[in-house]
């Protein structure tokens, strides 16, 4: 209900997304996408995992963006054409080349959700090529660590536009490459999402392009 009424006091002609709180029109090019609690899981569950994602799209086009994470007082935040920073440091995605060095971050679907005879056959293609795959239970979270230079590449499908709208630009800002997970652009929309730098990225996407092979 505060960031509802906080950005429509801030921007009254932009229209509104949220996660809890439906859908606002506005002037029909700026939205603002909203997922209060990004990790509901974790926070559930007492695990101190979590964050609030905000981003605004201009013509479907995420322009900026802010992640904030409560429990570590990390605020990642980026402007399209002005860099992504974490509180007042400047990001940049990894420099690793080879998946034998990387630290891989995905989603597993859970009951009732998502594609889990696909994530089956990605995952045993990347657990045998990388140094490590990790899942902690934020998306928004798992792509600022992608920006950050903490995780190497992230996956996942299922996912939602306030999930992942804030993060795709906080990686592209940081110097990374964002896509669908078989190289689309409509990340927002379809939900599936791929995201490291341009080496990693296309070394992730073969292996998943193997994986769709032997489907």
């Amino acid at each position: 209900k505060t960031l509802k009424a906080e950005l429509t006091k801030a921007r009254p002609k932009f229209g509104l997304k949220l996660e809890e709180g439906g859908e606002t029109d506005g002037d029909g090019r700026h939205v603002w996408v909203v997922d209060p609690l990004d990790g509901t899981t974790n926070f559930l569950h007492g695990i101190p995992h979590f964050g609030i994602s905000v981003a605004l799209l201009q013509d479907g086009e995420p322009i900026a963006g802010v992640i904030h994470d409560p429990t570590r007082d990390e605020v990642f935040w980026a402007e399209k054409g002005n860099g992504a920073w974490m509180n007042d440091r400047r990001l940049r995605v990894s420099a690793r080349k080879e998946l034998s060095d990387c630290v891989i971050a995905t989603g597993i679907p859970h009951h009732g959700r998502g594609d889990h005879e696909a994530f089956l056959k990605e995952l045993p293609l990347v657990m045998t090529e990388a140094a490590g795959v990790r899942r902690f239970g934020s998306a928004a979270l798992d792509l600022a660590y992608v920006a950050a230079g903490r995780y190497d590449g992230f996956w996942e499908r299922g996912l939602s536009a306030w999930d992942i709208a804030a993060g795709v630009l906080l990686v592209r800002e940081a110097g990374g490459m964002v896509t669908e997970i078989d190289g689309g652009r409509k990340m927002l929309d379809s939900g599936r999402v791929l995201a490291a730098n341009e080496r990693v990225h296309i070394r992730l996407q073969r292996l998943f392009k193997r994986a769709a092979r032997d489907e």
